[in-house]
């Protein structure tokens, strides 16, 4: 079978930056391989166009500049955070605000998103929410483990079903086959 719109699509790849001789960023194993439904969105629009018609024990190389990637960096997404915001029951916990930490954080509408601690003042945290990979070229070098029919339940849900519950840990109602969602 071969990868299109709405197949669940595992693959083992190595990640690095710039080019094919660029330093390590993310390795995954056959053990752990990334799983996904191809074309709904959920990976970068360039790196599934590049896997596009492949079939399992196909390998792939290919890169994708920072604008087909996460971006360039943003400078106004380097923000200064009241440190109030880190209060939990009315203390800061020292563990989590250091310098380099990755903190989940909500903005004003709701939208989940990652920040990373870059300086810490008396009254705010200087935060980076840019993509850690933003302004980076990536190159990818891997192979298809499996391409494989959507079920129902896996499209309309969003996401791929795994082995023991939802790969992505985001479900919350119990539902059938342990499902989480």
């Amino acid at each position: 079978m071969e990868i299109s719109k709405e197949k669940v699509v595992s693959i083992t790849y190595e990640l690095r930056q710039d080019n094919e001789n660029g330093e390590l960023v993310e390795k995954v194993t056959v053990d752990q391989p990334l799983t996904f439904i191809y074309g709904i969105g959920g990976m970068l629009p360039k790196f599934e166009e590049n896997l596009d018609g492949k079939k399992t024990g196909e390998s792939f190389n290919f890169g994708l500049n920072s604008e087909e990637a996460y971006g360039p960096v943003v400078e106004n997404a380097v923000v200064d955070v009241p440190i109030d915001v880190f209060k939990v029951d009315g203390k800061i916990d020292d563990n989590m605000l250091k310098t380099g930490n990755m903190i989940p954080m909500m903005d004003n509408s709701g939208n989940r998103l990652n920040g990373k601690v870059i300086e810490i003042k008396e009254s705010a945290i200087t935060m980076d929410f840019n993509h850690p990979m933003a302004g980076k070229d990536l190159y990818f070098s891997g192979k298809v483990t499996e391409v494989r029919e959507a079920t129902p339940d896996e499209l309309s849900h969003g996401h791929v079903h795994g082995k023991d519950n939802c790969e992505n840990g985001d479900c919350d109602d119990q539902g059938e086959n342990g499902c989480n969602c």
